[in-house]
């Protein structure tokens, strides 16, 4: 574990949880968790489990078209470029993980020409990223940095801005050395969420809860608040559905205790690599914790 990122990971950042007094009823008593987050290095005899898991996290019902095991080793085989966040010490799984991997370097070994295709296929499909479909439609792929981020859902966003800036130092570094980061994008994949009506209601007949659910499209949500950030400095942003199909009950298992269901989508954001620096800025003073 580096220096820079011990210091780092003696900041607390507190996660507030509102609790409703029960005498009165109407005040609230905030209980304060102060929580310990730790920034490390990847480390390949520690995070291979936990890296994997926030991998099939984010790539969600479509986890199974992919080598997430190689994935994740190629990852970890860039123990320099890259972070994890964890709260109780260096031997647990990581809490969330940020990394990059250069898709011209690595574009030949099998599990990332069919990410690579798969990307391909998904901007072919949305003209709003049509810029990334020449892009991956090159006959040479661009030396384009995949990014990829992931969280615990319950993980504040705060720990997000030491993460990117900390890449980018180490980039600066990696190029230091000769090494092959150089990008002329950043692609960065994540997911949003859009609430669906919810087909448990319709069955059960209740005319309040169909009415509000029968008011058209729904807003597109992110599971990431920096996204929204980033892309406004993009070439090119937007969602896909993924292509594994699920059945009509899969948006009310996510539901979690709210009246409309949750359908997840995938997300894709192009940067150039000239305005990587001023979206991570952008981000930081957006995330910063409040005094």
């Amino acid at each position: 574990m580096s220096k820079r990122k011990q210091d780092v990971g003696d900041k607390v950042m507190n996660k507030n949880t509102a609790t409703t007094d029960d005498e009165s009823g109407e005040d609230e008593d905030f209980d304060v968790l102060n929580v310990d987050f730790e920034w490390f290095d990847p480390q390949p005899e520690i995070d291979y489990h936990g890296i994997k898991t926030l991998l099939q996290q984010l790539f969600d019902v479509d986890a199974q078209l992919f080598e997430l095991s190689a994935l994740t080793d190629l990852i970890l085989s860039q123990p320099t470029l890259g972070s994890t966040v964890k709260v109780d010490g260096n031997e647990t799984d990581p809490y969330a993980f940020l990394s990059v991997v250069n898709l011209q370097e690595h574009k030949d070994k099998p599990f990332i020409a069919t990410l690579i295709q798969y990307l391909r296929s998904k901007a072919n499909s949305k003209p709003e990223l049509a810029p990334l479909a020449q892009l991956l439609s090159q006959s040479t792929i661009p030396a384009i940095g995949l990014v990829f981020t992931e969280r615990l859902i319950n993980v504040p966003s705060e720990i997000v801005p030491p993460m990117y800036t900390m890449l980018l130092e180490e980039i600066d570094w990696a190029l230091q050395d000769k090494e092959p980061y150089n990008f002329s994008h950043y692609l960065i994949l994540s997911k949003t969420y859009t609430e669906v009506a919810s087909k448990l209601d319709a069955e059960d007949d209740r005319p309040k809860k169909k009415k509000k659910a029968a008011g058209g499209s729904f807003e597109t949500m992110y599971f990431h608040p920096e996204d929204e950030v980033l892309q406004r400095h993009a070439l090119c942003h937007g969602g896909f559905d993924y292509s594994t199909k699920q059945d009509e009950g899969h948006s009310d298992s996510k539901r979690a205790f709210q009246e409309l269901g949750i359908k997840p989508q995938g997300h894709a954001i192009l940067i150039s690599a000239d305005q990587f620096k001023p979206a991570i800025n952008e981000v930081a003073e957006y995330l910063k914790p409040q005094a």
